[in-house]
């Protein structure tokens, strides 16, 4: 008889409880092994290059470096992992910028352990894999015909200006000039409809792209 073949998993999640019930529930997946827990977006990449998973099971919301962020990186590599994104965060925004990246499936941590491992089962078949709320927030919005997207460099901004970053500090970490950061700054705000770096604060907070108990300053 062959043997099932070892699904070489790492599993990213700032809060160590979550992480160490997701591990658990993970592991009951026929031939799934964790082989690696990440604390935050920096320490996912890291291991990431360094053990070339299989399967990536991560949260979006982390410190240092941000799920998004860490999505662009993990797609970059040769051979990418498959993407399990497993969060809190329904907002459909979110969840399109997550697929956009190279997330291969979106659960909600409410989900039941059932429907992770299908998820987990459709991902690593090559299936998209989203859970019965996302599907149902997916179309939800679709309805209501919401606003495009950011781009992919406006989101980031965004997320630092809400996260209390300085004009000058966001034009460091992404090597770019202070102006063009006001630039993309004015554009958002636009697009948004939006007068000021408060109003940013609270859009990302209710679009459940920041956590105000730990990313607010």
């Amino acid at each position: 008889m062959t043997a099932t073949p070892t699904i070489r998993t790492i599993l990213a999640d700032d809060h160590d409880l979550v992480r160490s019930g997701l591990k658990l529930l993970l592991e009951m997946v026929e031939g799934l092994k964790v082989v690696y827990e990440a604390r935050n977006g920096a320490e996912l990449i890291e291991s990431a290059q360094r053990l070339k998973p299989d399967l990536v099971v991560t949260d979006i919301s982390m410190p240092d470096v941000d799920g998004l962020t860490a999505l662009s990186q993990l797609r970059a590599m040769s051979p990418a992992p498959k993407v399990l994104v497993v969060s809190m965060h329904d907002s459909p925004d979110f969840i399109r910028r997550a697929v956009q990246l190279g997330a291969a499936g979106y659960v909600l941590k409410e989900s039941s352990p059932l429907e992770l491992e299908q998820a987990v089962g459709s991902v690593m078949r090559g299936h998209a894999y989203f859970s019965a709320q996302v599907s149902q927030k997916l179309l939800q919005a679709k309805e209501r015909a919401p606003e495009e997207l950011l781009t992919e460099r406006q989101l980031e901004i965004l997320l630092m200006i809400a996260r209390g970053l300085a004009t000058k500090e966001v034009a460091f970490k992404l090597g770019l000039s202070p102006k063009t950061v006001d630039v993309h700054r004015a554009r958002i705000m636009e697009r948004l409809g939006i007068n000021d770096v408060a109003g940013l604060t609270l859009y990302c907070v209710r679009q459940g792209l920041i956590d105000p108990s730990r990313d607010v300053p």
